[in-house]
């Protein structure tokens, strides 16, 4: 007999709607709730390596992703000069193997749309504007209750609900994401036809400056910044800000600064990190995503570790016939690399604050090297 039958995955993002494909796609009867009224998501665009695009093949969605993104094979690094000079361009790690592109830039709403459609396509049972509010769980299952006060009985709840996750609380997980030290302006905008991959400049008056193709014809910006209060800024002046930082940056820069002229495709965050540093689940209830690590995304793995926590979550399950047998293995697999990305990722950001010169191709070399091999 299956481990389980029945699931609920609570969050509608990356991790829990492939977590809904994949069980629901081996006859697991799956619900997933979503507080957000829709599937529009935060943020501008969205970053995936090899490896997370080794599991979205695996999740049947390759196809739409090559369509709708930019695929691309190199890493540009610039000097911040005033003619951001091409200092080199590398061959970038194929992580997911060598016949995906080592790194497909997407819009992110683009990417939660085709996820969701596949979800819905296999059988997952979604329903927006709804949160759970509280569980009960037994030997046996989890009773969950919901805000409309509805109620369901689950063989096992999946909380992929974000880094404020409330499953994290829900269960009695007390860690919670800790600041960095760092804020990231993005902005989603047309693409010039001098972007055809990542480039990357470290240091001049911010931290780093980068852009990624995300389709044809647009691209999302980033420019980094020492963290500071940016919470009364209207949109207006936060593209304001945004331009301002620009202009110490130069090459396709140029072309891209000229394009931000729309306050509502700019957005500020400030980087955060975390790891639950043991077991993910209480019981029936796991974390996953977000809600069990989070990191900077100066590593742009962060949406790759949620995937691969969703397959391994997934074939685990669907091979086992008892429950408590997954839990080992899944911690097992999945916290040493999830903290080995997350340590990385921190790493640079020191190295970024202190303005030194770390090693790091190094690091970069040691993380493709360690999610180049299947999770």
């Amino acid at each position: 007999m299956p481990a389980i039958t029945s699931a609920l995955v609570i969050g509608a993002g990356t991790a829990g709607t492939a977590t809904a494909i994949l069980l629901a796609e081996r006859g697991v009867s799956v619900d997933l709730v979503e507080a957000k009224p829709d599937v529009s998501a935060l943020g501008s665009g969205i970053t995936l390596q090899g490896n997370a695009l080794r599991v979205l093949r695996d999740l049947g969605v390759w196809e739409q992703v090559r369509a709708e993104g930019y695929g691309y094979d190199t890493l540009g690094l610039r000097a911040p000069d005033p003619a951001g000079t091409l200092l080199v361009e590398m061959e970038d790690h194929r992580t997911g193997g060598p016949d995906l592109p080592a790194t497909m830039g997407m819009y992110r709403p683009v990417l939660a749309r085709i996820l969701l459609e596949r979800a819905v396509a296999v059988g997952a049972k979604v329903r927006f504007g709804m949160s759970a509010t509280e569980l009960a769980q037994d030997d046996a299952g989890v009773d969950v209750t919901f805000a409309d006060g509805s109620q369901g009985r689950y063989d096992l709840v999946v909380g992929a609900d974000g880094v404020r996750s409330w499953t994290r609380r829900a269960i009695g997980i007390d860690v919670e994401p800790e600041p960095v030290g760092m804020g990231i302006w993005r902005a989603f905008t047309d693409r010039p036809d001098s972007v055809t991959r990542t480039d990357l400049v470290y240091g001049g008056p911010s931290y780093i400056a980068g852009y990624c193709p995300t389709s044809d014809d647009s691209l999302y910006a980033y420019i980094v910044e020492a963290a500071q209060d940016r919470s009364g800024l209207s949109a207006e002046d936060g593209l304001a800000v945004m331009r301002e930082l620009a202009e110490a940056y130069h090459g396709p820069w140029d072309e891209i600064r000229g394009s931000l002229t729309d306050p509502s495709r700019v957005n500020h965050t400030h980087f955060e990190s975390h790891v639950v540093d043991g077991p993910w689940n209480r019981g029936r209830v796991v974390i996953i995503g977000d809600a069990a690590h989070s990191c900077p995304p100066t590593l742009a793995q962060g949406a790759a570790q949620a995937l691969e926590d969703a397959a391994v979550l997934a074939e685990l399950l669907t091979a086992a016939d008892d429950l408590a047998s997954v839990w080992p293995a899944f911690t097992e697999r999945r916290l040493p690399r999830a903290k080995a990305v997350v340590e990385a990722s921190l790493q640079l950001c020191t190295w970024l604050k202190a303005r030194e010169r770390g090693d790091v191709p190094g690091l970069m070399a040691r993380v493709a090297a360690l999610v180049t091999q299947p999770a």
